[in-house]
């Protein structure tokens, strides 16, 4: 069986997708889940960047040190090395389609799909906004993350 390999995707890769990356790594953990975790965005303005220090504040409220993160463009190959790549809205998943290889062999999805009763919606982006975005971000990832820690283990 080909180890579990996820790829979460946001615009930027700085709030979003690494406190996804950073929640399904602590999830993973716990569960004693053996898997390849990594971020990316779409866009490129960030590639090389820390993660918004509003996101690394989050992250470490939850004992967890993402300052180490860096931003990075989601490309065509990431759909040969992940088994899972995750859209953190719409636009972004909409964008992933638009990149992806036809012999590409990740399942591409949205991640909120895994969460009951959050079935086609995506997570917030708290760039824009004040601190308690980055909490509710955590939230939303963090349940996503515990659904596909539930889901590889079956």
């Amino acid at each position: 069986m080909t180890q579990a390999s996820v790829l979460f995707v946001c615009l930027g890769n700085i709030c979003r997708s690494p406190l996804a990356e950073a929640a399904l790594r602590a999830e993973a953990e716990q569960a004693g889940l053996d898997i390849v975790v990594d971020s990316a965005g779409t866009g490129d303005w960030h590639v090389g960047d820390a993660p918004d220090p509003r996101a690394q504040a989050v992250a470490r409220r939850h004992g967890i040190d993402i300052s180490g993160y860096r931003g990075r463009q989601a490309k065509p190959a990431d759909f040969h090395r992940f088994t899972h790549i995750f859209a953190l809205d719409s636009d972004n998943l909409a964008n992933l389609r638009r990149i992806r290889p036809a012999d590409g062999t990740a399942s591409l999805s949205l991640l909120m799909d895994l969460v009951p009763g959050r079935e086609g919606s995506g997570v917030t982006d708290p760039y824009y906004g004040n601190d308690a975005g980055f909490d509710i971000t955590w939230d939303d990832v963090t349940r996503a993350a515990r659904a596909i820690v539930a889901r590889l283990q079956t």
